[in-house]
């Protein structure tokens, strides 16, 4: 049965979409793409993605925006999510996944800014390039997304301006916009991700190709 979600959300009329909502630090994010891109491969038609940013340490930022709390969860509960990513590296054939928690020490928001901002300005093929060369800087190279200066690198390796990326993570409205999207998120009902929303339904977590073709397919 699929998932219900408050709504979603849809982008042009002539290729179907899956709207996302993820944050580059988690690692069911990744993984969840890798899922989703098996999914893809599997159709006639294509499947583009929708990508909503969603913070997950929104919680634990003071009024600068700036991760200075604890996440609240305590050795057992990461010690249990290490074990869900080892598991499903292994489903998914993710041997270049880092097998340590690289995104540890990580602030993606500059990442998502960065990444909105793209997604935004250039055209989708752009973006899904930008959008998974983050994704594999973090998770299979081990490189900081939080620095601008690597943000700027990952942007001139898929040619994108690193001068338009680096005034992105630095204004104020954008970063504002990116702000009301996190909160539209938790309005819309996501609690967690990745989140995969299809027509008013949804699935959450790094869930197998199969589940995603049933919420897009309803089969």
């Amino acid at each position: 049965m699929r998932g219900s979600l408050a709504s979603t959300s849809r982008i042009g009329d002539v290729t179907e979409t899956i709207t996302v909502f993820s944050d580059y630090v988690c690692p069911f994010c990744y993984l969840g793409r890798r899922s989703l891109a098996e999914y893809q491969e599997s159709r006639e038609d294509p499947l583009e993605i929708d990508w909503h940013p969603f913070d997950l340490r929104s919680n634990q930022r003071d009024d600068e925006g700036e991760v200075v709390r604890e996440s609240g969860h305590d050795d057992d509960y990461y010690e249990q999510a290490r074990e869900n990513v080892e598991r499903l590296r292994e489903e998914y054939d993710a041997d270049e996944m880092a097998s340590s928690f690289a995104s540890d020490d990580v602030d993606s928001l500059d990442a998502q800014i960065a990444s909105y901002y793209v997604k935004e300005h250039d055209d989708y093929e752009t973006w899904l390039d930008f959008d998974r060369a983050l994704f594999t800087a973090l998770w299979e190279e081990e490189r900081d997304i939080g620095d601008v200066d690597v943000l700027a690198e990952i942007a001139d390796e898929v040619g994108v301006d690193p001068d338009e990326v680096r005034d992105a993570v630095t204004d104020e409205d954008l970063r504002e916009t990116v702000h009301a999207k996190f909160q539209e998120a938790h309005q819309q009902g996501v609690t967690g991700v990745p989140t995969f929303a299809y027509e008013g339904y949804a699935a959450r977590g790094a869930v197998p190709p199969e589940q995603l073709r049933r919420l897009v397919e309803g089969e």
